[in-house]
């Protein structure tokens, strides 16, 4: 029986989840190749081979516009933090033609999601997957901020480049096929963590809700490790 383990030990951040998986296709590098004909604007993947502690590994990196996530944040245009106000949901960025940088992290509603999952070159499954993930997102974030799903907009989830990890995640499920799928307890972090709402407790509390059953722990580490931990696979 075909089965895949998760070490969450470091979290499971979508790069992460992407490079493991990778390792297990027959051929990665054309895989990047399908990833990059799926059709999400802007996107590009590029894989590279590295060396952690003496181990080998696999980096998965999402570039928009040839920049990867956090190259652009001294120019002002990071995809994580933004110093500008984020309290209301409901803003539609109309300025944003002006700026080419804005779509990085332009924050999308559950409609916004489906339409570019919609136009992807993957099968309906695989289309299921994703929009299921953003779904479930959208539940917990409508449960925190006591809005209905259908206003509720993504801000660090709802980015080009997250968007691609998901749909790289679900393609690659598609084509390893596990019979089972196991997982360690997921390693959150400690502390608080600073995102569009503010200063926040980890795990964040739609995160929480996400974990909700499942076994988690914290540890020495302070901050975030399942969104934003960075390693070789």
């Amino acid at each position: 029986m075909k089965t895949l383990y998760f070490d969450c030990s470091m979290g499971a951040a979508g790069d992460m989840l992407t490079a493991s998986l990778l390792e297990l296709v027959p051929d990665p590098d054309a895989f990047v190749g399908e990833l990059n004909s799926l059709g999400i604007p802007h996107v590009r993947f590029q894989k590279a081979a590295v060396s952690k502690c003496g181990i080998r590994g696999t980096h998965m990196a999402v570039l928009i516009d040839g920049a990867e996530e956090g190259e652009t944040d001294t120019q002002g245009h990071g995809h994580h933090e933004h110093e500008h106000d984020h309290d209301h949901h409901d803003h539609d960025h109309e300025d944003s033609h002006g700026d080419p940088h804005v779509h990085h992290h332009e924050h999308r509603g559950l409609a916004s999601v489906e339409e570019i999952t919609g136009s992807l070159k993957v099968s309906q499954k695989v289309k299921e997957d994703i929009l299921a993930v953003y779904r479930l997102i959208a539940e917990a974030e409508s449960s925190v901020h006591g809005r209905p799903v259908s206003e509720v907009h993504f801000h660090e989830v709802g980015t080009l480049d997250a968007i691609a990890d998901v749909a790289a995640v679900c393609l690659l499920m598609e084509r390893i096929a596990p019979e089972a799928v196991y997982a360690s307890p997921v390693h959150v972090g400690s502390g608080t963590v600073n995102c569009a709402h503010g200063i926040l407790p980890v795990p964040a509390p739609a995160t929480a809700i996400l974990l909700k059953g499942i076994p988690t722990y914290g540890g020495a580490i302070r901050g975030e490790l399942h969104a934003h931990g960075r390693r070789a696979a």
